[in-house]
């Protein structure tokens, strides 16, 4: 067993929503905090809210060559836009990382 890092990482970031931030404000929000995140790193984020819970949102990142740079880069972004501001007061955004299967 090898103790390199992985060749890609992929990110999801879930939480919920404000129950007093619009929909359409609390989106304007991650997509410009998504745009920035982008030039900044190359990687292109996805939005998505729960099928059956539209506060429950995900952002997803999927093949993340250089993760230092990425949680770096997403820390930045997101404080730079207020990404905290829309968060359900009382909970977090939680992230989780996935790497594909040997």
């Amino acid at each position: 067993m090898t103790s390199e890092a992985p060749a890609c990482v992929h990110y999801y970031v879930y939480y919920r929503v404000r129950a007093d931030v619009s929909h359409e404000d609390a989106e304007a929000t991650v997509r410009a905090m998504q745009a920035a995140l982008e030039r900044r790193t190359g990687v292109a984020g996805r939005l998505m809210e729960r099928r059956d819970d539209a506060v429950t949102w995900m952002e997803a990142y999927e093949g993340v060559a250089d993760p230092q740079a990425f949680e770096t880069a997403l820390r930045i972004e997101t404080e730079t836009h207020g990404v905290a501001g829309i968060v359900e007061p009382g909970s977090a955004r939680h992230t989780e990382r996935f790497v594909e299967c040997a």
